[in-house]
């Protein structure tokens, strides 16, 4: 329950924040997704370096390398939802009727709701009849409670005797972005769903790029 709750808040303060500083919502996504990319290039840069220019480096480079990577894939979900820069395929459903249409596309952020709540929690899938159980929020509690760590990330020695840690970093702190990621974008897909509902996004997803880019440039080429 702790964690719900603390979802609940980050979720409840996101709407908050969207509606009165949309634009620095954004921003501060961008941010986070340009932070955690540009962590992973210098990491993985000073590993090679260190490496093969003087024989030495640090154990746990790859491992929170992989770390970042997934938080990147978590948080960079939602906000693909969001700025609609997820790729997709229209060709079939752009030739029904409106009405059809958007039904359809109505039925895609559905989908996507529905795959970030099975995976958050599958629990309640039981209810019709379904052998499921567990999920992200099921996993983080378990490492929580467990409370063991990583296998080769490790906090600094100062770290450890400062606040007497245990050695190596607890694996919960890693996986905390799989059930505020996958929350977030079950929040995104829940938007995409108002507003296709109420006509002001077509699809969830990007769609007609290559004939927006030739339209946008079309000036350019005919000089």
């Amino acid at each position: 329950m702790g964690m719900v709750l603390v979802i609940v808040v980050l979720l409840g303060l996101l709407v908050v924040a969207e509606y009165f500083w949309p634009e620095k919502v954004v921003r501060a996504e961008e941010n986070v997704l340009a932070l955690l990319l540009a962590t992973i290039t210098l990491v993985s840069f000073a590993q090679v370096i260190a490496r093969y220019g003087f024989n030495t480096g640090w154990g746990g480079a790859l491992e929170i390398t992989r770390i970042l990577f997934a938080w990147m894939i978590l948080f960079g979900m939602s906000y693909g939802v969001k700025t609609s820069s997820h790729l997709g395929v229209d060709a079939v459903i752009r030739l029904f009727p409106k009405p059809v249409f958007k039904g359809a596309a109505l039925f895609g952020a559905l989908c996507g709701i529905l795959y970030a709540v099975i995976l958050l929690k599958a629990d309640w899938l039981q209810v019709f009849g379904a052998d499921t159980k567990g999920g992200a929020l099921h996993y983080w509690d378990k490492f929580y409670k467990i409370g063991i760590g990583l296998d080769d990330l490790r906090y600094p020695e100062w770290f450890q005797e400062a606040f007497g840690v245990q050695e190596r970093v607890q694996r919960w702190i890693a996986y905390l972005m799989l059930p505020i990621g996958l929350a977030l974008l079950a929040f995104r897909c829940l938007q995409a769903f108002v507003q296709i509902w109420r006509g002001q996004r077509e699809l969830m997803v990007a769609s007609h790029e290559a004939e927006d880019l030739v339209a946008q440039n079309k000036t350019v080429t005919e000089e």
